[in-house]
């Protein structure tokens, strides 16, 4: 498949090296190159690339900002392209696919490309058709737990919480792993049942109790079995979809 890529870095060198490397690669198209967060957003939502290779020192907004302001629409696939390795836990935070170090080697980004590619192709499987939205509440998550492979249905999540390169399916007492991010989870579950209240976290909405502001602004809900989860989503956008279910 053919990755329409963005690259965002504020080093011409470094966006050159990009180029020069992608173009050893096959079905890459490169539909936009910035500088800064702003044209990195506005390169994404005009061209709807399938992946940004993204610095995170950039000048004013960084990386992790870019990544943050997104939208809630299906994201391209995000790798981080950085001199640093002190980030790398904060970028697989935010469900990028990889952190790569530059210079970067060429057996490297083939590598991450095929990745990449992988991921997407996983994703878009996933996505129902319109005639399957109907069928979307029936999807079951398999997990591993210890030698045997659970079943999990959405109704059965509390809450979803991201761990690096994993997501926390948080039920009842029990949590399981599963090896997703939490945007392709935001497109296969019934987007009436759940919304995402931060980056890390996805609420199943009829597990609220109610929802709280803490000392210095921060706000968080308390589901019915006495869990909190802590969310950045506004407050009104929270409660008004509550009112709605």
């Amino acid at each position: 498949m053919k990755l329409r890529t963005v690259i965002v870095d504020d080093e011409q060198p470094a966006r050159q090296r990009l180029r020069r490397l992608l173009a050893r690669e096959s079905e890459i198209e490169i539909v936009a190159e910035c500088v800064n967060a702003a044209e990195a957003l506005a390169a994404v939502e005009e061209a709807s690339p399938d992946l940004l290779l993204l610095d995170i020192q950039l000048p004013g907004a960084n990386g992790f900002d870019v990544v943050k302001s997104l939208g809630s629409a299906p994201p391209p696939a995000v790798v981080f392209v950085t001199a640093f390795d002190r980030h790398a836990v904060d970028a697989f935070e935010t469900c990028a696919i990889d952190y790569l170090l530059k210079p970067v080697a060429p057996a490297r980004l083939a590598k991450t490309l095929a990745r990449v590619r992988t991921r997407l192709l996983q994703t878009k499987k996933q996505i129902a058709t319109p005639e399957e939205g109907d069928r979307r509440e029936e999807r079951r998550f398999f997990v591993r737990s210890g030698t045997q492979t659970v079943f999990i249905a959405p109704n059965e999540i509390d809450w979803i919480e991201a761990c690096g390169n994993y997501a926390i399916l948080h039920v009842g007492p029990r949590h399981h792993f599963l090896r997703e991010t939490m945007s392709a989870l935001e497109i296969l579950l019934p987007p009436c049942d759940f919304v995402r209240v931060s980056r890390s976290a996805i609420l199943h909405l009829d597990r609220v109790k109610e929802v709280h502001t803490a000392c210095g602004g921060r706000h968080f809900a308390l589901l019915k079995d006495g869990q909190r989860v802590d969310f950045t989503r506004s407050v009104r956008e929270v409660t008004s979809r509550l009112r709605s279910v």
